[in-house]
Order: C-alpha cells, then structure tokens, then sequence
C-alpha cells in the first residue's frame, strides 16, 4: 500500500477542508446544539458529498466544470441569494436576546432541515467544484494509476475532520452555557456567510 500517496491525499483534503466556511461554520453550530441523530446526518452528508466530489476529479469528470460556465453561474447566483438569507437570519438571532445553552437544548435543530441545509451549504457552493473536484482531482491524476489511493486519503481526510468538527464540538459546550458566546457564534457565523456572498457577487461581476 502507498502509504506516501495516502498520506498526501490526506493533507491535501484537509488543507481544503479546513478552512473556515460556511459549511464548517454550520457544522459547528448543528454540533454544538442538535442532538446526536441530527449531528450524525449532518456529519454524513458533509463526509459523502466530499467522498463523491473528490472521486468526479480523480475519474476526469472536473473537465465538465471548465466547458460548463453557464453552470458554475447559475450556483453562483443560488449560492449568493442563500448565503444571504442565511447571513441575515444569523445575524438576526446575534443581535436579539443572547440564547443560552438551556434554550438551544430546549429547541434543536430538526433533522431535514438541518440536513436540507447542509446540502445547499456543500453543493450551492461553486468553490467545491473548482476546489474539491478541478484541484484535488489534478493532484490525484499525477499519481496515474495509483491515484485512487489519494482519493482514498483525500476522503479519509474529510471524514476525519466532519466527525472532529460536528461531534468535538460539544466539547465546547461549557464555553456556550454563557449567553454571550451564541451571539458571537452567530455574529461570526453572519460574518462569514456575507463576506462569501460578497466575494461571490465580484466574481460573477468580473466574469461578466
């Protein structure tokens, strides 16, 4: 077994995946107030979508991308209207009476509209798509015919991190039994979700 091919699979996933995002922003905030069942479909979708996305790279498919431009603006332009409804609701909850610990547990998430979320969150997403599928996939496909053993690696590295992200997160639960901290958590979480659309917006501009 290459262990070397692996291995690179492995950081190259993680240097993508870890990143602060909106998917990851969303995943940490299901962890630390949705119960198990939500969290695990949650972690689930995020793992599989990637498994799948890096696997289109490393068989060729990334190619489509580049000779789909009418595609990558129609996500666009779904991801931007997204991004900001979404950013606008986080920063609602931000600026309106601080939730508390109690309060989130009282008021999970519910599972399909978690799951329905997170969804729109990795597949709206046209960077995915440059990233996971046209990046990762380049990379693998140097490996020629052991370049499945870096997607394997690559996927390890994605499951590894949604399981530490959505489950580690309640190891953060006693920082979030004080109000403050969800209002800094959904200010943060605002933040992220409206610089993205921003960035979106000049990226469709510019390749107008």
């Amino acid at each position: 077994m290459p262990f070397s091919i692996l291995a690179t699979g492995f950081v190259a996933g993680l240097a993508l995946i870890v990143a602060i995002g909106a998917q990851n922003a969303y995943v940490l905030r299901i962890g630390l107030s949705a119960k198990t069942g939500t969290v695990t479909a949650v972690v689930l979708v995020c793992a599989v979508s990637d498994t799948a996305l890096i696997a289109a790279g490393i068989a060729g498919i990334g190619a489509l991308t580049e000779l789909a431009p009418p595609v990558l603006v129609v996500l666009r332009l779904a991801a931007i209207v997204f991004l900001l409804v979404y950013g606008a609701l986080s920063l609602r909850r931000a600026l309106r009476s601080p939730e508390t610990l109690e309060a989130a547990n009282a008021s999970p998430p519910r599972l399909w509209p978690a799951v329905l979320t997170v969804l729109a969150f990795t597949w709206l997403n046209p960077h995915v798509y440059l990233d996971t599928v046209l990046f990762l996939g380049s990379i693998g496909n140097q490996f020629g015919d052991q370049r499945w053993w870096f997607w394997l690696g690559a996927a390890a590295g994605s499951w590894a991190w949604f399981l530490a992200l959505g489950f580690g997160a309640r190891a953060l639960r006693p920082l979030f039994a004080k109000p403050w901290t969800w209002r800094v958590l959904d200010a943060l979480i605002a933040l992220i979700m409206l610089v993205l659309a921003t960035v979106l917006i000049v990226e469709l501009v510019h390749g107008a």
